[in-house]
């Protein structure tokens, strides 16, 4: 849309809203007032709130924008037909909470910047429960597409001292830029898990992460073609580290140099977890003396630093 078309649309709205006259915002206000009331006595009292919240901020947007009969029933069919193509294989609703940045939103606000801990982002639509084990040094990619690639680190706490038995799970898309959960075969590759040495230590195999688009064969792939928006998420790596009486950490590592790190679709990207991956040339001898038969590979460090759990 050109300036002048967009200035126009404003124009029609700030004209709208302003002509609603004073007995239809008593209506409208009245309605709100209704529905808050109706909460009332609800038991819980964060219940309460956040419902009461979610109706002031929702009736508040419906009448900035004077929502059509027509727009309203879209939504109605859009959320429909998320819930139609959510299975327990995609979350479509996780899906669109991450293009609106509400999923990152919440990940800022329940973890707050504490000393040097290792920074949070999104889960993303992919996790799933059950990873097949894979010891110090294994190779979590399990056959599926790409470049190897070593990662080591550690995991301390926020004092620096190592967290050994630290439960890492790791999953990423292969090179076609897909998942182990979107081929139809349901096979596991590119996904395990693995515990700390006694020394907070951890090295596993994986691939060169790439880019990839998150799925965009469904409603929040058609509202992003609607919006001019591009479905490609920056190349990365999920990590989910868990340790007692330690902060449960959820977050990726991001390749630097990569060109889509200022738009990533789920607006994942943060700058302390954007890491050098080094490549090495095909013959360059591995940390661990495997034999990758004349393949390229590259090694990334990602030392992670966990939090006192929150009480």
């Amino acid at each position: 849309m050109n300036t002048h078309a967009e200035a126009r649309k404003n124009l029609r709205m700030t004209t709208t809203t302003s002509a609603v006259s004073d007995e239809q915002r008593q209506i409208e206000d009245e309605l709100v007032r209704t529905v808050l009331a109706s909460f009332r006595n609800t038991p819980d009292p964060r219940l309460k709130e956040v419902m009461q919240a979610l109706v002031r901020h929702l009736h508040a947007f419906i009448r900035d924008v004077r929502l059509t009969e027509a727009e309203w029933q879209h939504a109605i069919d859009f959320l429909t037909a998320a819930g139609h193509i959510t299975t327990d294989r995609r979350q479509e609703f996780v899906l669109l909470s991450d293009v609106l940045g509400a999923s990152m939103q919440t990940i800022n606000i329940n973890h707050e910047a504490t000393a040097d801990a290792t920074e949070a982002t999104v889960v993303g639509p992919f996790f799933v429960e059950g990873s097949p084990e894979i010891p110090l040094g294994g190779d979590m990619a399990a056959g599926a597409p790409g470049e190897p690639c070593w990662v080591e680190g550690t995991v301390t706490d926020t004092d620096g001292n190592p967290v050994p038995g630290a439960r890492l799970e790791v999953w990423e898309a292969d090179e076609d830029g897909l998942y182990d959960v979107q081929y139809d075969d349901g096979h596991l590759a590119g996904r395990a898990h693995l515990y700390t040495d006694d020394k907070g230590g951890y090295a596993f195999w994986g691939l060169t992460p790439t880019p990839y688009p998150i799925p965009h064969d469904g409603p929040v792939g058609a509202l992003l073609d609607k919006t001019a928006r591009s479905p490609l998420r920056a190349s990365h790596l999920h990590f989910m580290a868990t340790a007692p009486g330690l902060r449960t950490l959820v977050t990726h590592i991001f390749v630097e140099g990569d060109s889509l790190l200022d738009s990533d679709a789920v607006f994942g990207v943060k700058d302390s977890l954007i890491k050098r991956f080094e490549r090495q040339p095909a013959g360059t001898p591995t940390p661990d003396g495997r034999d990758l038969s004349g393949k390229s590979w590259s090694r990334v460090r990602f030392d992670i630093v966990l939090p006192p759990q929150q009480t």
